[in-house]
């Protein structure tokens, strides 16, 4: 996450925070949750998770790397480790303190020879042999000796705008044998530059993690590796080059980190014509491409949202667009890891914005309560079979080539905003239809396309990097896929040096080996083929047409409607301007703006608004367009004769049922007030609240809801917990 770890070098002075440490408080042993932190413990931070994910291996003055480990662990965390693969604070390497040799020349350097900087003396490298060794044995050996098992190895990047360094000019001559070509030049060099960058970062990757691996075992430890990485969507927008999806396939990589933000997401987009922030809709697809990306390979991941975002803004900002990214990730039913938050440490501790105002202030007291209901309420969100309202079985491929097009311009050709992704995904989900993406690295996977129904393509803006994805896609059809191609096969990359006009081939496009396996032949008066038992059709348009431009969508929209469901047989497909999802007790939905009508969504209640800090229990919440919502349905709760605590600005420990009384601790960060909600069996008599020296407290508000049978609590959060006993 670009600029977030420059802030944090300063903040790291924690030592005397963690010579607070009393009882460490026990554990759960799941690795749900986690969160990233380049501190030591604070109380400040102590957010509760399953995991401290502690970043970076330096030692700081007065603090070694072991210490920052032991802080957390000292307070009952799992420690994860993780670093940046493409830079970090590694000025002994850079800067010669390891071997003598000053190894700055290796940055990723642009056309008018400027380095591209992480920070000072930080530059995004290529990763040369002798970084990748240094890595290895300085990084990965010494985080395996503190006793880390689990490593995450953050955003292996190559900036499309990069490739003009004498080391990756090196790289070039060694990896296609010839001298290396200027990618401004041409479609073909930028493409073979791009394909260089995204193999450099793989083999990086692979060989660390296998070392890893290898080192582990040697000290009998089992360690695991996981990519916290930008979704593919994000990274071709951006202009950025990396492995992606081809990592999901390596052995020695075990899952990933779905870095997911209002950042990535608040991207503009074209629909309709028109440019702008749509940050839900983003979201969810950029969610969507890491579940196809992981699911059939069966790696585990993490989806991440934060709560801020790099760019300061404001606190009621980043609260809207907090909402809409949570929203949007939990409407994956199949995914239920998170990473609850990166940075604890600027969340709570770094003033931001007032709106419309000069002044800045730290978290407010009613976002901090919201965000660590939401926080906490991720500690038991399920996973589940339920399916997202809208038809399901719609896919539009991806791939990793989106990657290696988007800079620079070639031929006048251009694909603003990453449009032609948007031209076939956002008509279909501003109508209520939750599409999903295909990651054509994974084609090779029975679980790719088992589901999927109509599968929708383009190479107006990718292109396939091995014959094998024509052969599944083509096998697919035959069985009764209904396949929709659209593009005009006109972009300067069609004729790119690559296999479909090499060794024997001379296919004009790679499109054309596609129907030589379907046995079609696509022209000006024929577009819809029968093909074995499914079915082609041809709409010979790039995406980027369907929303650059107003109310072009209707030919792509209709064709997908009618493949579905007359070609396709899957169901009646229906527009809505909402997703809809129930998930365990949880109800989640997105209204949408830009669809079809302007009507809220209703959910009957009772149902407590778990995005309002004063948890309220609602008859009915409406859920109007451009918003989303959050709830705890009461008509779900599983036994109404136990008692629980159904949501919680903290984390619940110690609970203890007696025939009339139950009893817990909550813990959550200093200087943040708890909102917590109580199922009862029937109305408290006695509420009695205690810190951990058994005083009692008594700022404390109470009240009783009937229609839910439910106590609300309000009170200052402490270090130490908050102790709660309730007899009825």
């Amino acid at each position: 996450m670009k600029k977030s770890i420059l802030f944090f070098g300063g903040l790291c002075i924690a030592l005397t925070a963690a010579a607070q440490t009393k009882k460490a408080p026990v554990t759960t042993g799941k690795e749900k949750t986690a969160f990233q932190t380049s501190s030591a413990w604070r109380p400040e931070i102590d957010v509760r998770s399953d995991i401290a994910i502690v970043y970076g291996s330096n030692d700081r003055p007065g603090l070694t790397f072991e210490q920052r480990v032991k802080s957390w662990r000292d307070h009952g965390y799992i420690t994860h480790f993780m670093t940046g693969i493409a830079w970090g604070e590694y000025q002994d390497y850079f800067l010669g303190k390891y071997d003598g040799k000053n190894h700055l020349g290796e940055g990723q350097v642009q056309m008018n020879g400027d380095t591209i900087w992480h920070g000072r003396n930080v530059p995004y490298i290529v990763p040369v042999p002798s970084y990748v060794e240094w890595f290895k044995n300085t990084i990965i050996k010494k985080v395996i000796d503190a006793g880390i098992t689990s490593i995450y190895l953050e955003e292996p990047e190559f900036w499309a705008r990069a490739g003009y360094s004498n080391s990756f000019k090196d790289e070039w001559q060694k990896f296609y044998g010839f001298p290396w070509r200027a990618q401004h030049l041409s479609p073909e060099n930028t493409y073979l530059s791009s394909k260089l960058k995204y193999n450099l970062y793989y083999n990086a990757i692979k060989e660390v993690s296998i070392y890893g691996k290898a080192y582990g075992k040697s000290k009998g430890l089992h360690i695991k590796f996981y990519i916290p990485t930008h979704s593919l969507v994000n990274y071709s927008s951006w202009k950025i080059v990396s492995p992606e999806a081809s990592l999901a396939s390596l052995p020695s990589i075990d899952g990933y980190i779905a870095q997911v933000w209002t950042g990535t997401s608040r991207e503009p987009t074209y629909y309709n014509g028109l440019p702008k922030e749509r940050v839900f809709e983003n979201a969810f697809l950029e969610y969507g491409s890491m579940v196809s990306m992981t699911a059939p390979t069966n790696r585990k991941v993490f989806f991440l949202t934060d709560p801020i975002e790099d760019w300061p803004r404001d606190w009621s900002d980043y609260k809207r667009n907090y909402e809409a990214t949570f929203t949007a990730k939990l409407l994956y039913p199949m995914v239920a890891d998170y990473e609850v938050m990166p940075w604890p440490e600027r969340i709570y501790t770094r003033p931001y914005k007032i709106a419309n105002s000069d002044s800045s202030i730290l978290i407010p007291k009613y976002y901090s309560t919201q965000m660590q209901v939401m926080v906490n309420s991720l500690n038991d969100m399920p996973l589940s079979d339920n399916k997202v309202s809208g038809v399901s079985g719609i896919g539009v491929l991806m791939g990793n080539s989106l990657m290696f097009q988007r800079f620079p311009t070639h031929n006048g050709f251009e694909d603003p905003q990453f449009s032609n992704f948007y031209g076939q995904t956002m008509p279909l989900l501003k109508l209520g239809i939750p599409v999903q993406t295909v990651h054509m690295e994974n084609l090779a996977f029975e679980k790719t396309l088992k589901d999927i129904k109509v599968l929708v393509m383009s190479y107006s803006n990718m292109k396939p990097m091995t014959a094998d994805v024509h052969k599944h896609i083509a096998a697919w059809v035959k069985k009764g896929g209904v396949l929709i191609y659209c593009g005009r096969d006109d972009d300067p990359y069609q004729t790119v040096m690559e296999w479909w006009n090499i060794k024997g081939n001379n296919y004009k496009a790679p499109s054309e080996d596609l129907f030589r396996q379907l046995t079609i032949h696509p022209d000006s008066a024929h577009n819809e083929f029968k093909v074995g038992s499914g079915m082609v059709h041809i709409i010979r348009q790039n995406p980027k047409e369907f929303v650059m431009e107003s109310h072009t969508a209707d030919v792509y929209i209709n064709a997908v409607k009618n493949a579905y469901e007359n070609e396709a047989k899957a169901g009646k497909i229906t527009y809505n301007n909402y997703l809809y999802l129930e998930r365990g007790p949880y109800d989640i939905v997105s209204v949408m703006d830009e669809s079809v009508g302007n009507k809220p969504y209703v959910v009957k209640g009772p149902v407590i608004d778990l995005f309002d800090p004063e948890l309220p229990v609602l008859a009915e919440k409406k859920v109007y367009p451009g918003r989303q919502a959050y709830l705890y349905d009461m008509n779900r709760v599983a036994d109404k004769q136990k008692a629980k605590v159904l949501a919680s600005a903290s984390r619940v420990y110690n609970e203890k049922w007696d025939k009339n009384s139950y009893s817990f601790t909550a813990k959550s960060p200093v200087k943040t007030i708890n909102s917590m909600r109580v199922h009862l069996p029937a109305q408290a008599k006695a509420i009695v609240l205690t810190d951990d020296k058994g005083q009692k407290i008594s700022a404390v508000v109470t009240s009783w809801d009937a229609s839910s049978s439910t106590c609300y609590l309000k009170f200052d959060n402490s270090l130490d917990g908050i102790n709660v006993n309730l007899t009825w």
